[in-house]
């Protein structure tokens, strides 16, 4: 009885996924394949902790399924819908810096941060809380800024150098991607939103920054 509750339970999660997955794509935003946490044995006798087979993954769970996920990232719902009947138990991957960007913070400085611009008459946007326990504010996109020194890619599996003035803030624009809700990483962590997407424009990225800049100091 209780596999027969597992394999429901599991069912019912595969299918959520494929649902957010098309959600995001009828929104508009790109939606591209991610990795995920393997669910069973190896023939290795292994349970490794991404779908990759990548030893010693830096980002289990948490990044795009093909090197060439800028290129497939897509909002055609018949394509992405393809996919995930193609691979059921794959997490969801949002490519940035087109329809939009993330402000991306430490869940306890995002949380802390939403009152205060709640006080501040500043509406924040969609919110989710990452599986690797991080917020992330979805913003409008600044998308190709005239002055390249004006931009930076910052990826879940790396960490390039930046010019950060606030230690554990990142600005996912061009050439970045977030795992979005309801996606698992290899932890068995699972992404979820605070304030889910609605029909109301993205928020200027920028009017936001102060706020979550000032939560980080705060909670580093």
């Amino acid at each position: 009885m209780v596999e027969a509750v597992l394999r429901r339970s599991r069912r019912r999660a595969v299918e959520r996924m494929a649902l957010a997955a098309a959600e995001y794509a009828s929104m508009g935003w790109p939606v591209c394949v991610g990795a995920y946490p393997p669910t069973r044995q190896r023939h290795d006798d292994i349970l490794r902790s991404c779908s990759c087979d990548r030893v010693g993954c830096p980002a289990p769970g948490a990044h795009p399924m093909s090197p060439a996920w800028q290129v497939q990232a897509t909002a055609d719902p018949a394509t992405v819908g393809n996919w995930w009947m193609a691979q059921p138990e794959a997490n969801v991957i949002l490519a940035t810096g087109r329809v939009f960007d993330v402000l991306d913070v430490p869940a306890e400085a995002g949380v802390m941060a939403l009152p205060q611009m709640e006080r501040s008459a500043v509406r924040p946007g969609p919110v989710a809380i990452s599986a690797g326990n991080r917020a992330l504010f979805f913003v409008a996109t600044r998308g190709r800024p005239a002055d390249e020194d004006e931009w930076w890619s910052c990826h879940l599996d790396c960490e390039p150098e930046m010019d950060f003035q606030v230690a554990g803030l990142r600005w996912h624009c061009r050439d970045s991607y977030v795992l979005a809700p309801p996606s698992r990483d290899g932890y068995a962590a699972k992404s979820h939103w605070l304030r889910p997407p609605d029909d109301r424009p993205l928020p200027d990225g920028l009017r936001l920054l102060e706020f979550l800049a000032d939560a980080c100091e705060e909670v580093s």
